[in-house]
């Protein structure tokens, strides 16, 4: 089973685009900041990691209208971890996650970039049936 669940802020708008054949995609980085003990000065150690998120389909177009750079947002997935190599010649390793699942977590009405704790708008899956956007929350 390859499965992963991310909470973490937009690094940049979502770029959507389309396949010769007409399928939406779009694609995006998420932040994901981890939280861990204190340092030896009692400064609390942050790590963030960077992830390449990508959507396909109806999943891809709602992301496109609704997020931008700071979302804050739940989304689930499979992880595609990918080798390149630089424009240096330096072998790296990409975290590409294609989502299925997406939950925007800022909430309605407040700038993205700055939270709300316990704030959630709504969940949507790939696999679901949408009907008419304006009777939705968000």
């Amino acid at each position: 089973m390859n499965k992963i669940m991310l909470i973490g802020n937009l690094g940049r708008d979502p770029e959507m685009n389309y396949t010769p054949d007409g399928v939406a995609v779009v694609k995006f980085s998420l932040a994901v900041t981890q939280r861990r003990g204190k340092s030896a000065t009692g400064e609390r150690q942050e790590e963030t990691i960077w992830f390449n998120i990508s959507a396909w389909r109806q999943l891809a177009e709602i992301c496109s209208t609704y997020l931008k750079k700071g979302s804050k947002v739940f989304v689930e997935g499979s992880l595609n971890p990918r080798r390149y190599t630089d424009k240096t010649g330096v072998e790296r390793m990409s975290l590409d996650v294609t989502i299925t699942d997406m939950e925007i977590l800022t909430p309605k009405g407040q700038q993205a970039g700055s939270s709300a704790p316990g704030a959630t708008d709504t969940f949507l899956s790939e696999d679901e049936s949408l009907g008419d956007l304006d009777s939705h929350p968000f």
